[in-house]
């Protein structure tokens, strides 16, 4: 992934676990629903991501859209986050949702929190 510009990425693979996350939601027909990203305190190496489905953009939101996947943030997670890349495995070794985050100096092994 090269970053064009300040954002968030979402590969191919995380965009179809999105897609099939939303639609077992229910949200995937509704066009006001997006993927809200967020970090909060927390984890073995002080901050975890939070990943979640919303309708509701505050005033502070950044909105982002890539591959087709709508990613809104508040301006605080932002800041952890930009250029991260979203990505998705199945494989043996771990299963899920994690970021290929370049504005982290360290990460846990389970890959859930970071350190900057």
């Amino acid at each position: 992934m090269v970053a064009t510009d300040n954002g968030i990425y979402v590969s191919d693979k995380a965009k179809q676990k999105v897609q099939r996350l939303m639609q077992d939601a229910g949200v995937d027909q509704d066009p006001a629903y997006f993927l809200r990203v967020g970090v909060v305190g927390g984890g073995c190496s002080g901050l975890s991501y939070k990943l979640d489905f919303d309708n509701e953009v505050k005033p502070m939101d950044q909105v982002f859209e890539d591959n087709g996947i709508k990613v809104v943030t508040d301006l605080k997670s932002f800041l952890y986050l930009v250029n991260t890349e979203l990505d998705f495995s199945d494989g043996l070794n771990g299963k899920g949702f994690f970021f290929s985050n370049p504005n982290a100096s360290r990460s846990c092994g389970c890959g859930e929190s970071f350190a900057v």
